[in-house]
């Protein structure tokens, strides 16, 4: 084998164990990202235990709701219908003697800018969309798209644009987008993202 050859190998090899390393590093890094992980209509203590960010135990007894302490991502974990947010600052988890009611949440650090917005808003639809869950009220509340007339509509000032998700006969979702006024950027159009998820009616 001759010294460049020798030499080559030597490089390939220290390239793929750097990739290696990095793969690691990035898994490690999403791994450690807090979160809380729920289903809804489940103990609030089970959650409690399972995520990784703080929150504060339920209130024997009440209802009431609980904020985590960090900024989390929400991993929904239902066995067939389960996805996965971005981390959130807005995130609120409603409780009833105990049990998980309904989560409301907005899953951003800050406002967006469209292009953002909509990133967040399509993996989404499309988690939902390959986990089974399907648009209800399509005709006067269409999913969201990456279209001109679908930015045109979010551009309108003070709008509020919504879609309603159903998965199966157990949960229904709302998801909203409106624009939003960041006194930090006053001369960008940021936007903020909501998100509620509950059981569906008549699902005890």
């Amino acid at each position: 084998m001759s010294l460049m050859h020798r030499v080559g190998c030597r490089r390939g090899l220290v390239v793929l164990a750097v990739t290696v390393f990095l793969t690691v590093v990035v898994i490690q890094l999403l791994s450690d990202e807090p979160e809380i992980a729920l289903v809804i209509g489940e103990p609030y203590e089970t959650m409690r235990q399972r995520s990784s960010a703080g929150i504060d135990p339920a209130i024997p007894g009440h209802v009431s709701f609980n904020i985590p302490k960090s900024d989390a991502r929400l991993r929904f974990i239902d066995t067939q219908y389960g996805f996965v947010t971005p981390p959130a600052r807005f995130f609120v988890i409603f409780y009833n003697k105990e049990m998980i009611i309904s989560v409301r949440m907005s899953p951003q650090v800050e406002p967006l800018l469209l292009d953002d917005t909509l990133k967040v808003v399509l993996d989404l639809q499309e988690q939902w969309r390959n986990a089974g869950w399907v648009p209800i009220r399509v005709k006067e509340f269409p999913s969201f798209a990456d279209t001109p007339q679908w930015r045109d509509r979010l551009r309108e000032t003070n709008n509020v644009e919504k879609a309603y998700w159903r998965a199966g006969d157990k949960y229904q979702l709302m998801l909203v987008v409106s624009r939003f006024r960041d006194n930090k950027r006053p001369t960008e159009e940021r936007y903020l993202i909501t998100l509620g998820i509950h059981r569906s009616r008549g699902v005890q």
